[in-house]
Formats: structure tokens, C-alpha cells, sequence
């Protein structure tokens, strides 16, 4: 977007890859027969007012319904957000995407870029094509948070919260605020364009999410790390049969297993004693609990070890970057 100010102003890159927020629908009246990624990030950003002293910049990095968020857009966003970042004069970045993996997504570039500015992600829950589309408030309240001084690390924003990469989790099917943080609470409010902070902005080691992202860059593919629930009646056969596909020649054998536990990290004896016999073969088990809120407390005596806070997504996430290092040429 140009502008005729002479003086040296910050930027702000916004990213687009898709999503509810980029879709389109035949009518108006119309918020779950879209197709999502279908606007460009441009076209969204009309109309938007850069707060004072910013400018505001785009570009496509990709175009999907985030129900089919990939490695490889992972890989090349966060490859964009590391040049992006480095510039002197970006305040930070913001990231219009679907809300059905952005918890991934957010997770995921926190662990390989650890920003010391901030990285926004936003969403919609309507197509932009709605009567009364959310995304244009949550795009204005991303933009004002990414301009924030003070502002850092991977967050994401909906519905004028403020949720740290770390604990965000969508809880909704439909609502316009259909994000949450659990116990943890959220960041900050967005209100009128200026934050209202609460707690820490999530950090993280610079050193490991630098090597995270060198690995990264390396693989031609992820471990493959597969999410088995627990639950009444469970049975141990589909980690059974992923043990199986282990066998020499295999093309791409599982490395890694997350076990979504009931509670406190407890497992169907079942479906424990099949994580053993995978964990004896040399898969990578940890356990996750299902539940929205609360966090995996350590048991005396767990043979099995657990994601701690980490939701069954996010810890695949973290146990595929880990097992990344263990590949040929990591």
C-alpha cells in the first residue's frame, strides 16, 4: 500500500495463506457453504487504515482451506517470517489463516523462529463474503497488536483476544469467538486499537528453535507422527498395525506416536500395553491429555512420558521437530 509520507515509517507485513477469512460464499446470508481461500490478501486488506507511523505491506505465501495445512506451507511461512523479521524497520508480522489448524500453525512458529518481535496469526470465522463478515475487525485488531511496542513472539488474535501460541486452542464450531486459552487466560485485549496486556507475551529459546529451523529446512519430510485417542473401549490394534507398517522397506513407517489421554495422562489398559510394545520397537510415545484445560502432572513410576501442558496437536508438532534432529543429517 503506497504512502506519500516522506519520513521514515515501520512496516508491517501481512502474510496471507487462505482460509475462512480469504473464502467466498454464493449469498450473503450464507457462513458454512464457502470456499475458503479464495480472496488474496491484498483484497483483504482494503479499506484497513495502518495505525499512525505504519505501513502496511503484503504477500501471498499461500492459498488453502487450513484443513489441508502442510509441511511445506509451514516450511516456506516460516521461512518468509524469519526474512521478514530480520528487516530493521518490520514492527512485526501478521498472518490471516483458517481457524481449523492456526493452533498448529501458531504452535509450530513459535518453536522455530522464537520472535523477539511479534508474529500475529488471525482468522475469521465468516467468509469474507458474509453480511456482516468478523474478518475486517480481527484483521484491524492483528495489525494494531503487530504494531504494539512491547508486543513479541508467536500470538494469535479473534474476536478482540490476545492468545499465546502456547495455550490457544479453538472450542468452537461457529461462533465468531471460537478461541480459547484454558486456564492459562489470554495475552492482552485488543480495545479500540490499543492493547490491554495481562500477562507475559509467550517466549521461547532462541538456540533450539534456530537448530528447529536449520532441520527444517533440511528434511524433505516430517517424521511421521501419528495422534491415537484413548477412550472407553479402547483397543491397542491401530498401534498395532502401525508397529506392523515398520517393517524393512516400508515407505514411510511411523516414528512417533501421541497417545490424546483421558485426565491426568491415564490410558486404556489396552491401548497402554500396545504404546509399550510400540515404545519397545523404537516409536517415539508420549502422552497428551484431551482435556481443554489443565496440564499432564507427573506420575512416580510412568514408564510413558508425557507432553506436560501441550494438547495431542501441538505435542505432535514438538516430537516431530525432535525426532527431526534423530534422521539422517540431523
Amino acid at each position: 500500500m503506497a504512502d506519500n509520507n516522506s519520513e521514515i515509517r515501520r512496516r508491517v507485513i501481512v502474510l496471507g495463506t487462505g482460509g475462512t477469512i480469504a473464502g467466498r460464499a454464493a449469498s450473503a446470508g450464507d457462513n458454512v457453504g464457502y470456499t475458503a481461500g479464495q480472496v488474496g490478501v491484498t483484497e483483504l486488506l482494503e479499506g484497513i487504515a495502518a495505525p499512525p507511523g505504519i505501513v502496511l505491506q503484503t504477500e501471498q505465501v499461500a492459498q488453502v482451506d487450513s484443513k489441508d495445512m502442510s509441511f511445506s506451507i509451514w516450511r516456506r511461512l516460516a521461512e518468509r517470517c524469519a526474512h521478514w523479521l530480520a528487516e530493521p524497520d518490520v514492527a512485526g508480522l501478521v498472518i490471516t489463516h483458517g481457524t481449523d489448524t492456526l493452533e498448529e500453525t501458531a504452535f509450530f512458529l513459535q518453536s522455530v523462529l522464537a520472535p523477539s518481535k511479534p508474529v500475529v496469526l488471525t482468522c475469521a470465522m465468516r467468509p469474507a463474503t458474509a453480511l456482516t463478515p468478523d474478518g475486517p475487525q480481527n484483521v484491524r485488531d492483528a495489525v494494531a497488536v503487530a504494531a504494539s511496542a512491547g508486543a513479541r513472539g508467536v500470538v494469535a488474535v479473534c474476536a478482540g483476544t490476545v492468545h499465546s501460541a502456547f495455550d490457544v486452542q479453538k472450542v468452537h464450531t461457529y461462533r465468531v469467538d471460537a478461541f480459547d486459552s484454558g486456564d492459562a487466560g489470554p495475552v492482552a485485549y485488543v480495545e479500540e486499537g490499543a492493547l490491554r496486556e495481562l500477562r507475559y507475551w509467550p517466549a521461547s529459546p532462541s538456540e533450539p528453535a534456530r537448530r528447529c529451523f536449520e532441520l527444517m529446512q533440511q528434511a524433505e519430510r516430517w517424521p511421521r507422527v501419528e495422534i491415537v485417542l484413548s477412550h472407553a473401549e479402547a483397543r491397542g490394534s491401530i498401534v498395532d498395525v502401525l508397529i506392523q507398517e515398520r517393517q524393512p522397506g516400508a515407505a514411510e513407517p511411523v516414528q512417533g506416536l501421541v497417545l490424546a489421554a483421558t485426565g491426568n495422562g491415564t490410558l486404556h489398559e489396552a491401548l497402554e500395553a500396545a504404546a509399550l510394545r510400540a515404545q519397545a520397537a523404537g516409536i517415539a510415545v508420549v502422552r497428551a491429555t484431551r482435556c481443554l484445560q489443565g496440564r499432564i502432572l507427573p506420575t512416580p513410576g510412568a514408564v510413558l512420558r508425557d507432553a506436560g501442558a501441550l494438547t495431542p496437536v501441538k505435542a505432535r508438532i514438538a516430537l516431530a521437530l525432535e525426532l527431526m534432529a534423530t534422521q539422517p543429517g540431523g
